[in-house]
């Protein structure tokens, strides 16, 4: 019969007799963001046929469906990234509040979760956590900007370390630091006599960088798009930290912060400053608004807010 709002409304309550659970908006959860049955059932450790079949009824009680199939590969469809959008937040909260009835685990049994580019970025202040509580359970991810957004939306992480900005709604950002981002090349290359060089100077060498979504990639397609080259690719490495020992060994060029250029003299290479506005890096540090932190990742961002020095203002 209808309603005075003129929806059609089914009085009888056996009709809401099957109801989805958490379980099922778990598994939805994992699917959407895999995109791919096989691997969320691999993660989420169920059979593939149990996971597609909770994906159907799901969909058979939403009345809808959420995926497109093409194959065997699927995609959220547009009511799919909507109900996600919703189911993300409402799994979030739970998590929050089973975080929140078990603090009383308190400092010494608790867990804090953290994402960064490059899990380097992450050492002094790891090491200054653990000497204050060694009994604390740590998880670290190496992930991507995007990566991170996702992570922290669904409560896998606590804390990310970007050098990209995550510019999304719910998200707070505190700048922990700024440095040149500085080329890189080996101690007898052309460039190595020289101080400073302009994008457009690279054109034609090969370049040791960084896979694409990793900031020092993203940086330097903008250098190159900007300067209108194409680079040489030599080398995409899943670890930043490796430019430096095989731009050493004569490989390539690539692009390191100056940080880098401090940590330790070896292996040899020689820097120059990059004659561009753009060659600059950004750290910062980003958390779920009005999402609950436990004493553990509380304790976490009070040291990496310690060891960086955020600018000004920026202390939350």
């Amino acid at each position: 019969m209808p309603s005075k709002t003129g929806i059609a409304m089914d009085p009888c309550p056996r009709c809401y007799k099957r109801t989805m659970d958490l379980l099922q908006l778990r598994y939805f959860q994992s699917v959407a963001r895999h995109e791919h049955v096989s691997r969320a059932a691999a993660e989420l450790r169920v059979a593939q046929p149990s996971l597609s079949r909770s994906i159907a009824r799901l969909e058979s009680e939403l009345g809808a469906p959420l995926f497109d199939r093409h194959g065997r590969g699927l995609g959220l469809n547009r009511r799919g990234a909507a109900f996600l959008a919703r189911v993300d937040r409402a799994l979030a909260e739970l998590d929050d509040a089973r975080a929140e009835l078990t603090e009383a685990v308190g400092l010494e049994h608790g867990s804090v979760a953290v994402a960064a580019e490059t899990l380097l970025t992450l050492t002094e202040v790891l090491a200054a956590f653990l000497a204050e509580h060694p009994h604390v359970r740590v998880r670290l991810h190496q992930s991507s900007a995007g990566a991170m957004l996702t992570q922290l939306r669904t409560g896998q992480v606590d804390l990310a370390l970007s050098s990209q900005p995550i510019d999304a709604r719910g998200m707070h950002t505190v700048r922990l630091a700024e440095d040149d981002v500085l080329l890189a090349v080996p101690p007898r290359h052309p460039l190595a006599a020289g101080r400073r060089v302009a994008p457009a100077g690279l054109a034609g060498l090969p370049f040791v960088t960084t896979r694409p979504g990793h900031w020092l990639r993203v940086l330097a397609d903008r250098l190159f798009a900007g300067a209108g080259i194409d680079p040489e690719i030599a080398c995409e490495a899943d670890e930043p930290a490796a430019i430096r020992p095989l731009v050493a060994a004569g490989l390539g060029v690539g692009l390191l912060p100056a940080t880098a250029r401090a940590a330790t003299p070896h292996p040899a290479v020689a820097w120059l400053q990059l004659d561009s506005p753009h060659a600059r890096r950004t750290l910062r540090l980003v958390w779920r608004e009005n999402a609950y932190l436990s004493a553990a990742a509380r304790r976490f961002r009070e040291l990496a807010l310690q060891r960086f020095r955020p600018a000004p203002g920026d202390v939350p």
